[in-house]
């Protein structure tokens, strides 16, 4: 496929022919404006000119109008940068995807994103596995392609969390993974091995948990000097129930300034937790697994029970006297949200200028979604005894 003299000399996008009939149109988040669009505009008369009105373009970022005006069919799915997108809106896409690719031999899918290309990569990802499920013979080397372009083009980019939930999705497709129905309760979260934020080593952690995207839990904020100790335990009495996806996000507040920065970052969801004990190592950590301020040998335990009553025999995750809490969390800068109104934001690869738009589309029957975050349909799951 040839494309313009325009595009290529801009080195702003990457415009890859995942298979025949799904299209990656990726630029980064530092992209200018002015090229942007311009490239946005030859990537829509390229389409228009290739594929008439047959294709379909996913919106795996924010809402633009220039997006829409350009093309005639768009469906927004977008999620912040570098993030992981709801294990439903997963669902959505893939099955969005299918309904399209199937209603006429001629359609295509065109996946735009601003920003890292993780997000195109989670997609592309999950739909080899979807479409692995009832697939003909075939899509062999369609699913080759894809399988190809994921670990050429993504994998060295992509996010743990971004990993997982592809894990999870395709173990929920398969049957490998089991669901898990019972209420979680959050009763502990134990950093093992302290990363250093400060000159003098340590760190000032504070934990901002998220349900949905939504913030349901802010911690105070502890106070670790560097060298005085192997461990912190971040304790919530009661324990904080959780269900579905859920973000959990640490930061260390700077000493002398009145700014923040992400220490690590997670997202899972309650359906694939089995255990009530669960460890993620520093390759399992959003951000950390590549930041020298985070120990290598590092780790964070999560310490889960069915109730909200406090574990008994837990006295030993008390911390030294060495570490102080400050509970004072009315600091703007801690209640500071990262998330709302994503949809309204521009930019896309600032870890704090992310924001959230829980709102996505469909087109004739594609609904999507799950009814809640434990029911899963038959539709997108296979029964399981």
């Amino acid at each position: 496929m040839s494309v313009s003299r325009t595009m290529e000399d801009s080195c702003e996008l990457d415009l890859v022919y995942v298979t025949e009939r799904i299209i990656a149109v990726s630029f980064p988040s530092t992209a200018n404006e002015e090229n942007f669009r311009s490239n946005l505009r030859e990537v829509a008369q390229m389409l228009k000119s290739k594929h008439g009105g047959n294709y379909l373009l996913f919106n795996l970022s924010e809402r633009r109008p220039d997006i829409t005006k350009l093309h005639a069919k768009v469906l927004e799915f977008g999620w912040p940068d570098l993030h992981t997108p709801a294990l439903e809106k997963i669902c959505s896409i893939c099955k969005a995807m299918d309904t399209w690719l199937n209603a006429d031999p001629h359609n295509v899918v065109v996946l735009h994103n601003k920003g890292n290309r993780g997000r195109i990569g989670v997609v592309i990802a999950a739909y080899m596995h979807y479409s692995n499920i009832s697939a003909s013979a075939d899509q062999a080397l369609d699913r080759f392609a894809m399988k190809r372009f994921y670990e050429d083009k993504i994998v060295p980019i992509g996010q743990p969390s971004q990993r997982r939930y592809v894990h999870y999705f395709s173990g929920l497709l398969s049957g490998s993974i089991k669901m898990n129905n019972k209420p979680l309760f959050l009763h502990h979260v134990i950093m093992h091995g302290i990363p250093n934020f400060e000159s003098k080593g340590g760190c000032r952690p504070f934990l901002r948990i998220y349900q949905a995207m939504q913030p349901v839990y802010t911690s105070g904020i502890y106070n670790i000097p560097g060298d005085s100790q192997t461990s912190v335990c971040i304790t919530i009495e009661p324990g904080l129930l959780l269900k579905g996806d859920i973000l959990l996000k640490c930061y260390h507040k700077k000493f002398r300034s009145p700014s923040r920065d992400v220490i690590f970052r997670v997202q899972f969801h309650t359906c694939a937790i089995h255990d009530l004990g669960v460890v993620f190592g520093k390759e399992d950590l959003d951000d950390a697994f590549k930041d020298d301020r985070f120990p290598e040998y590092g780790k964070v335990e999560f310490v889960f029970s069915y109730g909200p009553e406090k574990i008994q025999g837990m006295e030993h995750l008390e911390n030294g006297p060495s570490v102080s809490v400050d509970y004072n969390t009315s600091d703007p800068l801690i209640r500071w949200d990262s998330y709302d109104n994503f949809s309204g934001h521009r930019d896309d690869g600032m870890e704090d200028g992310n924001k959230q738009n829980t709102n996505s589309q469909s087109i004739g029957s594609i609904s999507g979604g799950l009814e809640d975050q434990y029911t899963w349909p038959d539709t997108h799951w296979p029964s399981q005894s």
